[in-house]
């Protein structure tokens, strides 16, 4: 653009403010832009055009649209695009909103291409999310498959940590595992009732206890628990009480801050009793 136009610009968009956008109400994006086409179609049309006052912009524009080149036959696609690093959390943060990806984005760069309407999250040429773009703030749009996967991913999680935990107390466990699963059982609630004994009984115990029941073939919690408690009264050993903590005894970590000590100097120190040589009286020359 020439430097002699750009007053001219300036003064078209100064223009669009005072004539179109000022007192004016809408209700939605799309609102806005009807009222818009009809105020081009209609005052701004109308308006006489500032090289030749003669003519209205409409009728200018008339006269200069055989001159124009035609659109071409594939629309051009008017996309926002925006470079975006995702967090520990799987959302894109753009135009104050956050939009869902899936979680194996995460700690990654992508690019965020938004239309007027539509808003798709890329990586490369693969498009990993597509949302409805929103014009409101501090919202979030999810894709109802993204929180899903999420969630099942942390399940699963969870459930190798509690089961690398097992056989890491009782490598029985293992067996008695596949064993279940070859059943199919639920392993998360097995895995969570044979951690349950382990507090409560100890690891040794447990690990013979599943050894016994894998010998009985039940791979089953109530068979380890059954092996257990026949242990214990083999030993004549009394049943063993789940420690319920309270919320006081949770504070136990709690960062506790020293007091000055000065006091208790004072209590540990005694008045010396005094000897033959310093006392007060006077002596004999």
């Amino acid at each position: 653009m020439a430097a002699y136009s750009k007053g001219r610009v300036e003064r078209s968009i100064r223009y669009i403010r005072d004539n179109f956008f000022a007192a004016r109400t809408f209700s939605s994006v799309e609102d806005l832009n009807e009222q818009a086409q009809a105020w081009c179609l209609g005052q701004a049309d109308a308006r006489l055009c500032p090289q030749d006052k003669a003519l209205t912009v409409g009728r200018a524009f008339a006269q200069e649209r055989p001159s124009l080149l035609a659109l071409p036959v594939n629309p051009y696609t008017v996309e926002e695009r925006l470079e975006v690093k995702v967090g520990k959390t799987p959302y894109v943060r753009f135009d104050l909103n956050d939009y869902s990806v899936p979680y194996t984005a995460v700690r990654r760069v992508l690019t965020v291409l938004a239309g007027e309407k539509s808003l798709r999250i890329v990586d490369g040429q693969e498009v990993l999310a597509s949302h409805v773009r929103s014009y409101d703030r501090d919202q979030q749009i999810e894709e109802r498959s993204h929180i899903e996967d999420l969630v099942e991913r942390k399940a699963l999680a969870s459930a190798q940590r509690g089961m690398s935990r097992l056989c890491q107390a009782a490598p029985a466990s293992q067996q008695l595992l596949e064993g279940a699963a070859a059943r199919g059982e639920n392993l998360g609630s097995i895995t969570m009732s044979l951690l349950r004994l382990v507090d409560r009984y100890g690891a040794a115990q447990v690990q013979i206890a599943i050894l016994a029941a894998l010998e009985r073939g039940v791979p089953h919690p109530n068979a380890v628990r059954l092996a257990l408690e026949t242990q214990r009264e083999a030993r004549h050993a009394p049943a063993p009480v789940a420690v319920q903590l309270s919320a006081q005894a949770r504070l136990r970590d709690g960062v506790i801050h020293a007091h000055c000590l000065d006091s208790y100097d004072q209590l540990s120190t005694t008045q010396q009793p005094q000897t033959q040589g310093d006392t007060d009286e006077p002596q004999e020359e």
